[in-house]
């Protein structure tokens, strides 16, 4: 009963913060927010902008279910490409709540699903919650069997990463490049190989450096 009268407690809280700004919405995005962990909320009660930012992912993540009600039965193709990048980078901010130290690779194994599958994680924390616990248990059990391998190559490997990296880097800041690239050089070298592979989780990675670097 204590849990539940705290959760009620923090409701009412959240609800009166977010809906001077978000009138029609502040009942649902209250609701996603309260799928929180209970340290988060109180967390973001007495901090406002963790709040703010908290509530624009919950907002993201609603807008996007309204086109996808339409685009699932008859998309077409310039919606899908657009919408993929940007359910990466929901999903990528989503993931990284939990704090899991492989948020990028985490992203990277959920997007490997349908985009209907992707769309009901970043409706459903409880299912995100889940799925982000399986990926780090599956990532511990490869870690073991990666720590077997020989590394006699790691060297040569690293600078071959480096060289790819940079070059794409470059394309989005080259002002920074030299800067970003050894940033995610630091990166293991399966998380490198995922960003090389796969668009959107480099450019979040780039911007996420180039907010360290500005800071």
């Amino acid at each position: 009963m204590d849990d539940e009268e705290d959760v009620e407690t923090i409701g009412e809280h959240l609800y009166s913060r977010i809906y001077p700004k978000h009138k029609d919405t502040a009942g649902k995005l209250t609701g996603m927010l309260l799928e929180l962990p209970g340290p988060v909320l109180s967390q973001m009660l007495q901090d406002e902008a963790m709040l703010s930012a908290a509530v624009e992912k919950a907002l993201r993540a609603l807008q996007s279910q309204e086109p996808s009600k339409i685009t699932c039965k008859d998309a077409d193709v310039d919606d899908v490409s657009v919408s993929s990048d940007s359910l990466g980078e929901q999903l990528f901010e989503l993931v990284d709540v939990y704090n899991t130290g492989h948020s990028q690779k985490i992203t990277g194994m959920l997007l490997e699903q349908h985009k209907e599958a992707v769309l009901n994680l970043l409706s459903d924390p409880k299912l995100l919650e889940e799925q982000v616990n399986l990926a780090v248990k599956t990532l511990k059990e490869q870690h073991v069997e990666d720590t077997d391998v020989s590394d006699s190559s790691d060297a040569d490997d690293t600078e071959r990463l480096g060289e790819k990296l940079f070059s794409l880097v470059e394309e989005m800041d080259s002002l920074h490049a030299n800067d970003i690239t050894g940033m995610l050089l630091e990166m293991d070298p399966a998380d490198l190989q995922q960003l090389l592979s796969d668009h959107t989780m480099l450019k979040v990675a780039v911007q996420k450096a180039q907010s360290a670097l500005h800071a």
